[in-house]
């Protein structure tokens, strides 16, 4: 090759690597609904992995302060992409109509919402929580629909302690609250970092007494809704974020210690496979795979959601939850990842020490375990 032919195909490559980097990537700030955990792992072994900048992206993740104010950072435009309770989603939409967050991939098919006790306070389920103190932040997802659990389970009275997350299982254990609000995989383990058994707990999850309502999923600004390429691309990479956190936990809780050094691995673990089996891997999602909803079901969700929030009406299913920008079935499909990788090895040390937990409706309305079976 002569000198000149060589020299242009340098100038060619040098043109080309050049011109890639600011311009093909599209930048995406993301915003999660609470600190690096467990649960969230995923996003962030999708960004280590760079699956996100194979699909032509510039993702930047922070930690959030809850679901109401993910959606609102999303809905301002602040972040395009954020991952939020859809029932927070529900509510911003009624009551901002033609400025609508929407939800685009559904990861928690069950919610993790419930309230809970300690034995020893005598109570052993909802009605014996009439009258009794709940502790709860006021932005808690579980304490916000708790008037709907409560109107379900003919709970009439209550009195409410505003208490900080920092505090909230703290006062539980020091009697100063008799019952507190929170996310299953949240409250139980925080509990048990306190000293408190599982079997010293009466957990009353939403799903068991009646609601039926799902949880956590994708939201997207309006601005960002019209990049159908940003948006399919983020979910196709956050899908493989997930099936590699499923197949190997450790992963995940690496990529979560790599952003919160002071976390502990262990519990995070414990959270991360609880939050799988009881709100992920369910039923529907090992038939259906994962991020779609079943139709029938949403609309029922949808509508005791908004009738809890005392809502006008509720909003249009279309402008809360849209498949359209989903991958195929089988590219979302997680569970042969769950069968063959650490969630098995990890399980049955998990469900020794969880208390038992009651069987939950599927989205057919058929009895059905919560709990990914081995």
């Amino acid at each position: 090759m002569s000198k000149i032919a060589k020299w242009l195909g340098g100038a060619v490559a040098a043109l080309a690597l050049g011109s890639m980097p600011a311009n093909a990537q599209t930048p995406i700030k993301f915003t999660l609904d609470w600190v690096f955990q467990g649960p969230t792992s995923p996003f962030l072994v999708a960004l280590e992995k760079g699956y996100y900048k194979a699909e032509g992206l510039d993702v930047t993740m922070d930690p959030g302060q809850g679901s109401a104010g993910a959606v609102q950072r999303v809905a301002t435009g602040a972040y395009q992409i954020g991952f939020a309770d859809v029932n927070a989603t529900i509510e911003y939409n009624a009551k901002n109509p033609g400025k609508e967050v929407l939800c685009v991939f559904m990861a928690y098919d069950f919610a993790p919402f419930g309230v809970y006790a300690l034995k020893k306070s005598g109570i052993k389920g909802p009605k014996d929580l009439e009258g009794k103190k709940l502790g709860a932040p006021v932005f808690d997802a579980s304490f916000r629909l708790f008037p709907a659990f409560a109107k379900i389970n003919g709970i009439s009275k209550w009195e409410h302690v505003n208490l900080t997350p920092q505090l909230r299982e703290q006062s539980l254990v020091q009697g100063s609250v008799d019952f507190i609000s929170g996310h299953y995989f949240s409250s139980m383990l925080d509990l048990k970092a306190r000293g408190v058994k599982f079997d010293d707990i009466v957990a009353m999850r939403y799903v068991d007494f009646g609601m039926d309502v799902y949880g956590n999923g994708i939201v997207i600004s309006p601005e960002i809704a019209g990049n159908e390429k940003a948006v399919k691309g983020f979910i196709n990479a956050t899908i493989k974020g997930w099936k590699d956190v499923i197949a190997d936990n450790k992963l995940g809780i690496a990529a979560a210690k790599k952003r919160d050094p002071l976390i502990d691995e262990a519990l995070e673990t414990e959270r991360l496979q609880i939050s799988l089996q009881t709100n992920i891997l369910t039923p529907y999602v090992k038939a259906n795979g994962m991020g779609d909803v079943d139709p029938a079901r949403f609309a029922r969700s949808v509508k005791l959601v908004s009738e809890a929030f005392g809502l006008p009406a509720a909003p249009p299913l279309e402008k809360v939850f849209t498949n359209k920008d989903l991958p195929p079935k089988p590219d979302r499909m997680v569970v042969k990842e769950a069968l063959r990788g650490s969630i098995l090895s990890g399980e049955k040390a998990t469900q020794k020490s969880l208390p038992t937990l009651r069987p939950v409706l599927s989205s057919s309305g058929t009895i059905s375990s919560s709990v990914v079976p081995g």
